[in-house]
């Protein structure tokens, strides 16, 4: 049987289903305590063993939280999946409500029941590590709203008033750059203290360009690169990877990136390889080259950003630290 659940934040729609139909559905508040007397009632009062049950529901950040939790402690079968996977594999719809989705998405979990991921916890240290990014990219976003308003207005202003603006703001963004680079001193603790990721950010930072902020992203995003397998998977998820564009005749486009990425990693990635090939060194030998070859510079840029990934997935897998001219050794039978 499967579960589907739309969650919101102060309450969630549920729908129970089989191959045969819908056997139930309701909605229940989004508490700890609602959640169990719900567990409690789909026990006692329909009979149901919750072993044979997949609860599905759509990734949705921090409100699906305690309804994970408390499926997770009771070893019940939960799986999240992107809400985007879930409307696109249904075909066309119309309408929508909480009730509508919740049933979706049982019809969802139904029918593509070989593809469903179980969900696992991270590891604390890892929970702690995004709660910190997160902080972090917040901060930062805060900061350029108010120094780019500042500066943008400035031409515009008289001096006096450009000043009262300027003391206005001052004291703001000297208290959040004081928190960026306390949050900064908390990961560099964090991953100091534990043993993997201090071994992991060791061989990330040893690639030429690649600084803490990206190797502390990354490592979240991969689940200290247990969640993909190789360097091609992984471009693809930060939309480094290029797609065809052509069907038939007609249609011949230029090979692209497709924009269903996460741009905070791509944004990193692209600061990476904007630092590398400002540098003497291989990647920017490879940027000219390319650029007098009359290639387009985003497409150089994006190849190089697929050589820092490939780079970093490579000392990784063999956990070693990263060499310029590095040299296999072959092994003699």
């Amino acid at each position: 049987m499967f579960m589907g659940c739309d969650i919101s934040q102060d309450s969630f729609n549920y729908c129970l289903r089989n191959a045969s139909g819908i056997i139930l559905n309701g909605k229940v508040e989004n508490t700890a305590t609602h959640i169990r007397k719900w567990i409690s009632a789909l026990k006692k009062e329909h009979g149901l063993d919750l072993s044979q049950v997949i609860f599905c529901m759509e990734h949705t950040g921090i409100y699906g939280l305690i309804l994970i939790r408390v499926l997770h402690e009771r070893s019940h079968h939960v799986c999240v999946e992107s809400a985007a996977n879930i409307k696109l594999s249904l075909g066309l719809q119309r309408g929508k409500n909480d009730k509508v989705d919740a049933q979706r998405i049982a019809e969802y979990a139904m029918r593509y029941t070989d593809r469903l991921k179980q969900w696992k916890p991270k590891r604390a240290v890892i929970e702690k590590l995004q709660l910190l990014n997160g902080m972090r990219a917040r901060l930062l976003k805060s900061r350029n709203i108010l120094s780019s308003h500042t500066n943008e207005v400035k031409r515009f202003m008289g001096k006096a008033e450009y000043e009262i603006l300027k003391k206005g703001t001052q004291a703001s963004l000297n208290g959040i750059e004081k928190n960026i680079k306390d949050i900064d001193k908390q990961i560099q603790a964090l991953i100091k203290s534990d043993e993997n990721l201090t071994r992991l950010t060791r061989y990330v930072t040893s690639v030429k360009g690649v600084g803490m902020v990206t190797c502390s992203a990354m490592l979240v995003r991969t689940n200290e690169f247990k969640d993909y397998p190789d360097a091609k998977k992984f471009a693809c998820t930060a939309g480094l990877a290029p797609f065809d564009h052509s069907s038939g005749k007609s249609i011949r486009g230029k090979s692209r990136v497709s924009h269903k990425a996460h741009k905070d990693l791509k944004t990193l990635l692209h600061m990476c390889a904007v630092n590398c090939i400002g540098k003497k060194g291989e990647l920017k030998d490879y940027y000219d080259r390319k650029v007098a070859e009359g290639k387009n510079k985003m497409l150089i840029i994006n190849a190089v950003r697929n050589k820092l990934v490939h780079r970093i997935f490579a000392v990784v897998r063999d956990e070693v630290m990263y060499q310029k001219n590095y040299q296999y050794n072959l092994v003699m039978s």
